[in-house]
Order: structure tokens, then sequence, then C-alpha cells
């Protein structure tokens, strides 16, 4: 009997430690949700629509690059990652109400997402483009739907935020958001 108790014992305590081992943060996701107050924060791939009002030639569509920048004329490099667009058109009428024109006005507009990543039991893991609105369950299907071995009732979702990366484990129905890894777990029975 206490050989039983040892070895339940053990493997409660390999369960916890494992456990401890990962960054889950359940808040994150619901911080990422559709009706959350927490602005979108830009990432390399992004596509940016900037206008600099009465500024033809600075006025265009930028992509955040692999470093988190956007490449401007005049200006150059302004970092963009981890900044809202409100943020970033303060930074960039900074830049070019210092030395180039006065009271610029811009405006900064997300024009296309990073993607999102998808892996595991699906039929054509990979790199997709984000769709607005997106849950974990259209992702899925996106990706050519489940394996035959699938769990199907929940997803591990890694998402970055400014503490890191993040991963929880979700149902089905919450809301997928640009640059998001999804993994698609196997089932046991």
């Amino acid at each position: 009997m206490s050989r039983v108790l040892f070895r339940t014992a053990a493997l409660l305590c390999l369960a916890l430690s494992l456990s401890a081992c990962a960054k889950d943060r359940p808040g994150l996701v619901a911080r990422g949700g559709p009706t959350s107050e927490v602005p979108y924060r830009l990432g390399p791939g992004d596509k940016l629509r900037i206008t600099v009002f009465n500024q033809p030639t600075l006025s265009s569509t930028y992509a955040v690059d692999a470093s988190g920048n956007v490449a401007m004329p005049l200006i150059g490099a302004v970092p963009a990652a981890q900044q809202s667009p409100a943020e970033l058109k303060r930074v960039i009428e900074a830049r070019l109400g210092k030395d180039y024109l006065r009271e610029p006005n811009v405006s900064v507009e997300v024009e296309g997402y990073r993607p999102f990543f998808i892996f595991g039991e699906v039929n054509q893991a990979g790199q997709y483009p984000y769709v607005a609105g997106m849950t974990a369950e259209q992702a899925v299907a996106i990706a050519g739907g489940y394996t035959a071995r699938a769990r199907q009732d929940s997803v591990q979702l890694a998402r970055r935020d400014d503490a890191g990366v993040a991963r929880v484990r979700v149902p089905m129905t919450t809301v997928i958001r640009p640059g998001d890894t999804v993994f698609v777990h196997e089932r046991w029975f």
C-alpha cells in the first residue's frame, strides 16, 4: 500500500513541478478579447496606412519590419512594435515637427494585420492571414479542420505581451489576435 501511495505522491509532485514551469496567465486572454479596452499593439508584419495631411510624398502604406520599425522618408526608422496606432501617430508627429514640418497632422491606421500561426492536430498547419474577430474554432477551419486524433474542446494559445510570451489553454470560442500561435493537442482517448 505504501508503494502505491509513494507513486501517487511522486506523480503529483511531478505534475505540480511541470505546471509551475508554464507561464499561464489567464488574464492575458481576457484582456485581449473583442470587448477589451486594451488598444491593439503593433508588431512585425503589420501593414500601416500613414497619412501626413497636406504631404502626399510622406503619405503611404508602410510595413512594420522584422526589427519592429517603420522606415519613413525624412525621419528614418520609427519604433512601432508594442505601440498602439495612436502612440505611433504621436511619435511620428513629434519627429516631423522637430525639424521638418510645422504642426504636422498624422493619421495611422492598420491596413493589414500580421498573420497568425496554427500547429498540431490540424490538416494544414502553418501561417495564415488574420481575419478580424476570428475564433479558435474558425482558425482550425482555416487550417483544414481537425485530424482524427485532435482534441476538439480546447487549444493552447501563445500570445506575446509586454511581459513576454504566455501560453494558455483556452476554449474554442476564444478570439484569436494577430500574431497568436494556436496549438491543437492530440486527445488521449
